[in-house]
């Protein structure tokens, strides 16, 4: 269970910024004072390495509980030993994390979450946040991620890595490498604008909407995979649908049941992608991976455990 004290409280965002001194003057002043600067930088690091923004809150909880106790004084650069504390803390949820999607039921989704506009204009860091990217990291061990992420995404050197990961330079560097050559070979074969990705959404969204099967296979890629998470709460696939036909004909007959909801626009994880609401309430946030133009990747979450960063906008930060 969480404690309500654990953590600055959320109004101490509000400090954030301000040219003089700290309100209490004393050491904890300090301390929160740098943890709410980077707070957004540290939730952008667990979340990219765990694809849950609830375990990512959760890392938080303990990252702030580490940094309180620390000496300042011993502290030469606050980003980077606050980055430690909170890759190690990542990592050690990452292997539990990896021992509950064993037991998970049907496929295993990132948490989708609804990102500020402004995440969108830094191109980097939205490709890192995709969904598709995500799913593309959760092929890579836990060391291996924490590196990539480290490395890749937020630009630290090998030194600060192997702090962060326990192992010698030398050592990051190889599992860099590895880990490098291992998500270009399954990553999307290029960035995709999110105007791209919106043109293939509307076309989506109007072929699903009518029941086009014509023009839904028009923007399919022969090989499309569609994923469904529902985590056993919520009825969905419980394994990968391949092909063009066959996803094609499970979202029109899906589309036939539920012509009274909603289904409109919204920023998720960087990119454009869509909410179904059913009665009001969120239902599914749907996903697109696109390869030269083509819809190649569906990623539908039903789970609603998943869905509660769908409320107000979550910012991310390098």
């Amino acid at each position: 269970m969480r404690s309500e004290r654990s953590e600055p409280p959320e109004g101490a965002e509000g400090t954030e910024g301000t040219a003089g001194q700290p309100a209490g003057g004393g050491r904890a002043d300090v301390a929160t004072e740098a943890f709410v600067a980077h707070r957004n930088l540290l939730f952008t690091v667990a979340y990219e390495m765990l694809g849950s923004a609830a375990d990512a809150e959760d890392v938080l909880q303990e990252t702030w509980l580490r940094w309180a106790g620390v000496d300042l004084d011993t502290v030469r650069e606050q980003r980077a030993y606050l980055v430690r504390i909170t890759t190690r803390q990542a990592l050690s949820r990452l292997r539990t994390l990896g021992r509950r999607k064993e037991s998970y039921v049907g496929p295993w989704l990132p948490e989708p979450l609804l990102t500020a506009p402004d995440v969108a204009d830094d191109v980097e860091l939205a490709d890192s946040v995709s969904m598709a990217m995500l799913l593309v990291m959760e092929t890579l061990t836990p060391t291996e991620r924490a590196v990539f992420v480290l490395r890749e995404v937020f630009d630290l050197g090998y030194d600060e890595i192997a702090e962060a990961v326990d192992k010698s330079p030398a050592a990051v560097r190889q599992v860099a490498h590895r880990a490098r050559a291992h998500v270009a070979e399954r990553r999307p074969r290029e960035i995709v604008s999110p105007a791209e990705t919106r043109d293939a959404l509307d076309a989506f969204r109007r072929a699903t909407e009518t029941g086009d099967l014509g023009k839904l296979l028009d923007i399919l890629a022969p090989d499309v995979v569609f994923l469904g998470d529902g985590g056993g709460i919520k009825q969905a696939v419980l394994r990968p649908v391949v092909g063009a036909e066959k996803v094609a004909r499970l979202l029109t007959a899906a589309g036939g049941r539920t012509t009274a909801a909603s289904l409109r626009p919204a920023q998720v994880n960087a990119y454009p992608a869509l909410i179904l609401r059913l009665d009001g309430a969120i239902d599914t946030v749907l996903a697109v991976r696109i390869d030269d133009g083509l819809i190649t990747g569906l990623y539908a979450v039903r789970n609603p455990d998943k869905l509660s960063h769908m409320q107000r906008e979550t910012v991310l930060r390098r």
